[in-house]
C-alpha cells in the first residue's frame, strides 16, 4: 500500500520561493524566442517603433504560455490568451479616451476594477481562462496608460500580429527529436506522440518502482503523463472521419495505455516488488510510439501469478493489437458543459478571486495615476501579474517578484551605462533590439522561476519602454512594482464573507465527488470497462488539481495557511481511496468478487473521509454537481 512521507526544514512559504524547476533546457522554446523579435525588427526599419513595440509585447505574453506539449495544445494555449490580450487593449485603449483627463482619474479605475472582477471569475476556469484573464488585464493597464499613437483598433492588431507571429513559429518549427523522413504526419504529430509515449514510460517506471519508497511519486509522474497526454489529444478528436489514419491510430495508443495504467497502479498499491520483465513491455510500446512503429511480434509476458499481473497482460495484448491496427477509435475525456463552466466562474471561488482582482487593479490603477499620471500602466499590469494563484502562494510570489525586478531593473540600468561609456556606440536602436532579442531567447529558461522570469520580463520591457520614446524609468518601476506587492499582500490578507480556502474546498469536492463516482461504478460490478477507465482518469486528474491547490495553500503566511490547515489529509485518503478502488477494480474483473481486504480498506477510508467532512462541498439537489 502506498505510503508518502514529508519532511521539511524552513517554512514552507519561503521552502516555495526558493523552489525551482529542473530538466533539460528548452532549447526549441529558447529558439522561437529569439526569432520573435522579428516583427520589431521589422516595424523599427519601417520607422514605426511603437507598432513593433505592441506586437513585441504580443509576443512576450505570448512567450510566457509557451510551454512544451503539442501543436493542437499550443494553438489553444497561445491562441485563446493572445486574443484576450487583443480585447483588453483595444477595451483600455477607448476606455482612457472616453473617460477624458477631467473624470479619468475616478472612472477608468473604476472601469478597470469591473474588468478585473470579470477576469478574476473567468479565471477559475482552469490555467488556459487564467492566461486569458490575466492578458485581458495587462493589455487593458498598457493600452489605457502607455502613450502610443495608435488607435486602439491597430494597437489590437498589431499585439495579434506579435503574438500570431510566434504562434506560427511554435506550429513551424520541427519539435525535439522530430523527423521529416516518415512524413508530414508523424512531423504535425510530435508533440502527441512523445506525450503519448511518456504515458508507457511512466507506467514502466512505476512497475519498476513497485514496493519501493518511490512508487507514491512514480504513480502522481503517471497521472502527471495522463493528463498531458489527454491535453496533447485535446480539440478536434482525433477520432472523428476528418481525422488521418495516423491521428485515429495514435488516439487508439492512449485509450491501449488506460489499463496498463490501471493493473500498473494496482500492482503497486499492492506493494510487492515485481521482476524486471514486468517493465519492459510497456517501455518497448514507448519506443514504438516515439519511433511511429508497431510493437512488433513478441512483447515480454509477465508472470501471471496475481491478478494484477494477469490484467497487465490481458492489457499488453490489448496494446499490441491497438498497435497494429491502422486506426483506433476515439477514447475521449468527458468536458464540463457551459451551465458547470458558469458554475464555477459565479461560485465562492470565482467571486472571492474576481473581488480580490478588482480590488488589486482598480486600487492600484488610482494609486498610478495618483503618483505619476503620464506613464501610470507599470503598477496596474503587475498587479494583474501577481494576483494570480497560478504563479505560487502569494508570500512567495510577491517577494518573488519585487526580487525580480530589482535584479532585472538593476542589471538593465548598469548594462545602459557602460554602454554609454563605450567609445565605439552602435546605434542605439541596434543595442535595445538586440537586448530584447537574448531577453526572448533567456525568458523560456528562466520560467523555472518566478524571480528569474521577472528579471528577465523587466529587462525585455525596459528596452521596449525606450523603443517607444519613454525615457528610462529602471528606479519608478521598481518602486511601482514594490506598491504593487503592498497592495496585492493587503488585499490578499483582507478578510472575506463566508469561509476562507473557496479554491481548495472546490478542488477537493470535485476530487471527492469524482471518487464517489469512480467507486460507485467499481462496486455496482459494471461491465462498461471503457467508462471505467473514464471515471478512473476524471478521479485522479481531480485528485491531482487538489493536490495542487493544497500544496500551495500550505506555503502560505500563517494567516492564510490555517484556513485550510488539515487540507492535505482529505486529499491523502481520497488519494488511498482511489487506489484502493483500482485495485478492487482489477481483482473484481479477475475473481468476480471484492477481497475481503479491499472491503474492509474501503470501509475504514470511508469512515475516515466522512470524519473530515468540513472540507467536503456538499452535492446539490439538482445532480452530482457540487455547490461551488
Amino acid at each position: 500500500m502506498f505510503h508518502r512521507a514529508r519532511t521539511t526544514s524552513l517554512p514552507p512559504w519561503l521552502a516555495h520561493a526558493l523552489r525551482a524547476q529542473r530538466g533539460p533546457a528548452p532549447w526549441p522554446a529558447m529558439a522561437r524566442g529569439a526569432l520573435s523579435v522579428a516583427p520589431l525588427i521589422a516595424a523599427v526599419a519601417e520607422g514605426r517603433p511603437t507598432a513593433g513595440v505592441l506586437a513585441a509585447l504580443g509576443v512576450l505574453l505570448a512567450t510566457v504560455n509557451d510551454r512544451p506539449g503539442s501543436r493542437r495544445a499550443a494553438t489553444r494555449r497561445l491562441g485563446a490568451p493572445a486574443v484576450a490580450g487583443a480585447a483588453g487593449l483595444f477595451v483600455g485603449s477607448y476606455a482612457a479616451a472616453l473617460t477624458g483627463a477631467g473624470t479619468g482619474a475616478v472612472v477608468l479605475p473604476l472601469v478597470l476594477a469591473v474588468l478585473g472582477l470579470c477576469a478574476g471569475a473567468i479565471s477559475a476556469l482552469g490555467p488556459v481562462a487564467s492566461a486569458c484573464g490575466t492578458q485581458l488585464l495587462v493589455a487593458a493597464a498598457i493600452g489605457a496608460g502607455m502613450p502610443l499613437p495608435e488607435p486602439g483598433w491597430l494597437r489590437a492588431l498589431y499585439y495579434l500580429a506579435g503574438a500570431g507571429w510566434l504562434l506560427a513559429l511554435r506550429l513551424a518549427l520541427p519539435s525535439p527529436g522530430g523527423s521529416g523522413a516518415k512524413g508530414a504526419a508523424f512531423y504535425r504529430l510530435g508533440g502527441e506522440r512523445a506525450a503519448v509515449a511518456a504515458v508507457y514510460a511512466a507506467v514502466a517506471d512505476l512497475l519498476t518502482a513497485a514496493g519501493s519508497p518511490d512508487a507514491p511519486a512514480r504513480r502522481v509522474a503517471l497521472t502527471t503523463a495522463l493528463d498531458q497526454a489527454q491535453e496533447a489529444l485535446f480539440g478536434r478528436w482525433l477520432g472523428s472521419s476528418a481525422a488521418s489514419a495516423a491521428e485515429r491510430r495514435l488516439h487508439g495508443q492512449f485509450a491501449a495505455a488506460l489499463p496498463l495504467a490501471e493493473a500498473a497502479t494496482a500492482l503497486a498499491w499492492a506493494g510487492a516488488p515485481l521482476p524486471a520483465r514486468a517493465a519492459e513491455g510497456p517501455r518497448r510500446l514507448a519506443e514504438a510510439v516515439r519511433a511511429g512503429e508497431r510493437s512488433g511480434p513478441l512483447l515480454p509476458a509477465p508472470a501471471r501469478t496475481v491478478a494484477g499481473l494477469r490484467a497487465l497482460d490481458d492489457a499488453l495484448l490489448a496494446a499490441a493489437e491497438a498497435f497494429d491496427r491502422e486506426a483506433g477509435g476515439p477514447a475521449r475525456p468527458r468536458r464540463g458543459s457551459a451551465r458547470s463552466a458558469l458554475g464555477r466562474m459565479t461560485g465562492p471561488a470565482g467571486r472571492e478571486y474576481g473581488v480580490r482582482v478588482a480590488l488589486c487593479f482598480g486600487a492600484s490603477a488610482a494609486a498610478a495615476q495618483a503618483l505619476h499620471p503620464d506613464h501610470w500602466y507599470w503598477l496596474p499590469a503587475t498587479a494583474a501579474f501577481l494576483v494570480k494563484p497560478d504563479l505560487g502562494p502569494l508570500a512567495s510570489r510577491v517577494l518573488c517578484r519585487a526580487l525580480g525586478t530589482v535584479l532585472g531593473a538593476g542589471l538593465f540600468a548598469a548594462a545602459a551605462a557602460l554602454a554609454a561609456l563605450s567609445p565605439v556606440l552602435p546605434p542605439r536602436a541596434a543595442v535595445l533590439v538586440t537586448a530584447v532579442a537574448v531577453c526572448g531567447a533567456l525568458l523560456p529558461l528562466a520560467m523555472r522561476h518566478f524571480a528569474s522570469q521577472t528579471m528577465v520580463v523587466t529587462g525585455f520591457v525596459l528596452a521596449l519602454v525606450l523603443i517607444g520614446g519613454e525615457e528610462q524609468a529602471s528606479w519608478t518601476r521598481i518602486a511601482d512594482t514594490l506598491l504593487a506587492c503592498g497592495t496585492v499582500l493587503l488585499v490578499g490578507h483582507l478578510p472575506f464573507p463566508g469561509q476562507r480556502g473557496n479554491a481548495v474546498r472546490t478542488r477537493l469536492a470535485a476530487a471527492s465527488l469524482a471518487a464517489d463516482d469512480y467507486l460507485g461504478h467499481v462496486l455496482s460490478g459494471s461491465r462498461d470497462r471503457p467508462g471505467r477507465w473514464a471515471l478512473r482518469r476524471e478521479a485522479y486528474r481531480s485528485l491531482a488539481e487538489a493536490s495542487t491547490a493544497v500544496e500551495l495553500s500550505a506555503a502560505e503566511l500563517p494567516a492564510l495557511a490555517r484556513h485550510t490547515a488539515g487540507a492535505a489529509d482529505v486529499t491523502s485518503v481520497l488519494e488511498r481511496l482511489v487506489d484502493t478502488t483500482t485495485a478492487a477494480a482489477v481483482d473484481l474483473d479477475d475473481a468476480g468478487r471484492l477481497p475481503a481486504r479491499h472491503s474492509a480498506e474501503l470501509a475504514v477510508l470511508r469512515a475516515e473521509l466522512a470524519a473530515l467532512d468540513r472540507f467536503r462541498v456538499r452535492p446539490t439537489a439538482a445532480g452530482r454537481s457540487p455547490v461551488l
